[in-house]
């Protein structure tokens, strides 16, 4: 959980008093706290709450990751951020054929329910908060969640967290999609119906922006795309028949945080008025459905092999424009990430330096430090009517999916990478260490390496799992979903009861794919 701060009147180390917040001659204009949120979503922010300091970890088996979430948490993390390998985000347990080469590789390897139990050993879910980046097999990792958290007999109305569960940026910057994207979009709905009612706290999805900049885009583009897919989501809920005053509510947005400073707080500034107004437009009336709240990661693909010490300076610098622009969880990526997963030293590294700007950079004692710059306020304004342009073309295609259908979103991605990449090339944008400011330099050797024989290891828990449990009732409960899929039904209820009876990620994946078929 975000960190209480109990020092109501904080003073400059000169004993100069700071105020809540600093206004125009208007005092009312534009309000922390108030719509449209431009100066953040609480009347405090980080004045009275810290936002939440995740470190995103997830590598080789669940037992291995489970030691580095202690770790974690002994070193000061606030919350939790769990990265899946590359066969649990397609549905593929670790014995199929299409998962040799990656198992534990990019995330940990999760193959039912007896791995999330060895994931989050000795950690008690309702005191902590747990970001998931999944997405096509969203639904089942929540499901296994959900169970675990009933087996330590947690309330579930207590429980808090988030999936990413955003299918439309993988069909147009990553590629981790399974079905269709009409399919796809009916279980992100079923996801938002359910938790509604059985899970109230957890954020039921998390629109990135963070894949779509990682995949080239600008910052325009990053911010335009992220708003049009949400603005598609909470269309495909209302058409539902959600309530949009309540579903929304627990639609939170993941963001990435690049190099240059002040567009990035004019961005995320920029995103919870444009929020605001979409949300508005489409017939809220309660302001909790209106205000946009945003985990913030630091740019991976800023990240250099060459001197990668550099990118401790490159990570804080991002990390600090998330939090003037008003984040509300931050991750902040370890130096090392250009060459492996962190070691447990780059990770405190990266830790600490959302620590030092939270304690001693006085970045926290008011609020929306950065407003009423002439610069930042105009910059806000300018980023904000670019991206608006960019939805009003997407509009005028039927909406993100159809613009996805149509390649008009993967497009301008690409042509945005390669003049970014072409600008480098030419020493137009200057990368420290790369292009410019080399040294030789010996090899870096602290790196983090994962062992191949994880699927071996992977394969004979499955090969125990499957002798152990009841066969009978993971057929009967993978029937019954694939009735509920075919009947239009909730889907997760009966996904739970599979992951209950120990189905594994594969075999509820297969199931769905008999009915819905595969996106190519």
């Amino acid at each position: 959980m975000a960190e209480q701060i109990k020092n109501p009147n904080p003073q400059t180390d000169s004993g100069i008093e700071i105020k809540r917040v600093y206004t125009s001659c208007n005092p009312m204009q534009d309000m922390p706290g108030k719509f449209p949120f431009t100066r953040g979503v609480q009347q405090d922010m980080y004045r009275s709450k810290l936002w939440t300091m995740r470190q995103y970890a997830g590598f080789s088996t669940a037992e291995e990751s489970n030691k580095r979430y202690h770790y974690l948490l002994k070193q000061g993390t606030t919350g939790l951020s769990v990265a899946f390998d590359l066969p649990t985000q397609i549905g593929y347990d670790s014995d199929h054929t299409l998962a040799e080469g990656e198992v534990g590789k990019s995330g940990v390897a999760i193959d039912s329910l007896r791995d999330m139990e060895a994931l989050f050993d000795g950690i008690r879910l309702e005191e902590i908060t747990t970001s998931m980046t999944i997405n096509a097999t969203a639904a089942i990792l929540l499901s296994m969640y959900i169970a675990l958290a009933k087996r330590q007999g947690a309330d579930l109305k207590k429980i808090s967290g988030t999936i990413q569960n955003d299918i439309l940026k993988e069909y147009a910057a990553r590629g981790t999609y399974i079905y269709p994207p009409k399919p796809s979009m009916r279980i992100i709905t079923d996801i938002f119906d359910y938790c509604s009612r059985e899970v109230p706290k957890w954020n039921t999805i998390s629109v990135s922006g963070y894949h779509i900049r990682e995949a080239g885009s600008t910052a325009v583009q990053e911010l335009a795309f992220t708003l049009a897919d949400g603005k598609a989501y909470l269309k495909a809920a209302m058409a539902a028949g959600l309530d949009i005053n309540v579903f929304a509510r627990r639609i939170s947005f993941f963001f990435n945080a690049h190099n240059n400073f002040f567009e990035e707080v004019a961005k995320f500034r920029a995103a919870r008025r444009m929020w605001a107004t979409i949300t508005k437009e489409l017939g809220a009336t309660d302001e909790r459905a209106m205000m946009l709240r945003f985990h913030t990661q630091t740019g991976g693909s800023t990240l250099t092999a060459q001197q990668p010490q550099n990118n401790i300076i490159r990570v804080t610098l991002q990390a600090m424009s998330a939090v003037l622009g008003g984040t509300q969880s931050l991750h902040t990526n370890g130096f090392d990430e250009a060459l492996s997963l962190p070691t447990e030293n780059a990770a405190r590294i990266a830790l600490r330096s959302q620590q030092i700007i939270a304690y001693e950079s006085g970045a926290t004692q008011t609020v929306d430090p950065l407003g009423g710059s002439y610069f930042v306020e105009t910059l806000t304004d300018e980023v904000e009517a670019a991206a608006w342009e960019y939805i009003k073309k997407i509009d005028e295609m039927g909406g993100a999916v159809a613009a996805i259908e149509a390649g008009f979103i993967q497009n301008e991605i690409a042509n945005a990478a390669y003049r970014y990449q072409s600008q480098v090339q030419n020493g137009e944008k200057i990368i420290v260490g790369v292009n410019r400011f080399q040294v030789e330099e010996p090899a870096f050797d602290d790196l983090l390496s994962i062992d191949d024989n994880i699927r071996k290891l992977q394969i004979q828990k499955l090969q125990q799992l499957k002798s152990e449990r009841n066969n009978d009732n993971v057929q009967q409960s993978l029937a019954a979903l694939k009735t509920a899929a075919q009947d239009n039904t909730n889907l997760i209820p009966f996904i739970i009861t599979c992951v209950e009876h120990y189905a594994t990620l594969g075999e509820i994946s297969d199931t769905l794919r008999s009915v819905f078929g595969e996106y190519r």
